[in-house]
């Protein structure tokens, strides 16, 4: 594959690249490393790995004959397109961008994290009309939850948050339950696959405000229930079907608000197999596929190709 655009993302948790060139692409992506029992990284241990990293991803893409005129570069330079949004990490992706874009003569684009999200939940959905239309989007990771109204713009699109969690992220309390129960950080594939033969429990019935929510209480249920012995299947499934409760009912009520809004689902969490079901069948959300679901770096290469074709750059 050739004549295609390069994308670079360096989260908290995951250093990937990706070459998308308008039709298809490929993506190579590694998880930091995080010690056993502990619920995360330092900043400084993230950028580490990402100086490391960052180029044994360009060396996968390289061997399978990806990078080969390459007409642009982007990257990933903070958590959202937000005054103040900023994290250490995207600095690895963006400055290695930047030299890239410069060696080769090419143009060189910035898009937030969750901006990525988007477009690769869209793309690998099937559905990447989205990206030209107003939406209603969750973006549900490790570190977010937010339910946004996306506007297409001039540069990318305005997402105005309109709800999501006041402290804790469903990832977060995803990934203390199943650390709590003995399982790897990140914890979410294994906590769903620890649940999914336990009989639904209903969870517990979050209360909304307005479309904003709290789940501080929620971890320490968990911490609770576990010291007492329960079953770390029922634990589990008490986490994963507290979260889908309170999700769906805030899509629901974003859905009355803004009618005819399709509903668009990103992050690590929207991986969750008790969560897609439920939106699918409620709320009729879209999701991305699993692979592009967790923090990757394709959703940046279709924006870097987006924007090269807005230019003109494209035919």
């Amino acid at each position: 594959m050739t004549g295609g655009v390069l994308g670079l993302d360096t989260s908290n948790y995951t250093t990937s690249a990706a070459v998308f060139n308008g039709q298809e692409g490929g993506n190579a992506r590694r998880l930091l490393d995080v010690r056993p029992g502990e619920l995360g990284l330092r900043q400084s241990e993230a950028l580490f790995q990402h100086v490391k990293r960052l180029p044994q991803m360009l060396e996968q893409l390289s061997e399978q004959g990806l990078l080969k005129s390459l007409m642009g570069v982007g990257a990933s330079t903070t958590p959202r397109r937000a005054e103040g949004s900023y994290m250490p990490c995207f600095l690895v992706g963006s400055s290695q961008g930047q030299s890239i874009a410069a060696a080769l003569g090419v143009p060189f684009f910035a898009f937030s994290h969750q901006e990525g999200h988007l477009a690769a939940a869209a793309w690998s959905a099937g559905c990447p009309e989205l990206l030209e239309r107003p939406f209603l989007a969750w973006h549900l990771s490790g570190g977010t939850t937010e339910l946004l109204r996306v506007v297409p713009a001039e540069e990318v699109w305005n997402c105005e948050i309109l709800g999501g969690t006041q402290d804790i992220s469903a990832g977060q309390l995803i990934d203390r339950t199943g650390v709590a129960l003995g399982l790897s950080f990140p914890a979410g594939k294994a906590l769903d696959e620890l649940s999914g033969g336990q009989r639904g429990t209903g969870g517990f019935r979050v209360k909304l405000q307005g479309l904003t929510f709290s789940l501080s209480g929620m971890e320490n249920k968990v911490k609770e229930m576990t010291k007492r012995g329960v079953c770390p299947a029922e634990v589990a499934r008490f986490a994963i079907d507290t979260v889908t409760d309170v999700v769906v009912r805030a899509t629901q009520e974003a859905m009355e608000q803004f009618p005819g809004l399709p509903v668009l689902c990103s992050g690590g969490v929207a991986s969750n197999r008790c969560l897609r079901l439920t939106l699918r069948d409620t709320c009729g959300a879209v999701f991305a596929k699993p692979e592009y679901a967790t923090d990757n770096a394709m959703g940046i290469a279709l924006l870097t190709w987006r924007a090269l074709k807005r230019r003109g750059a494209l035919r």
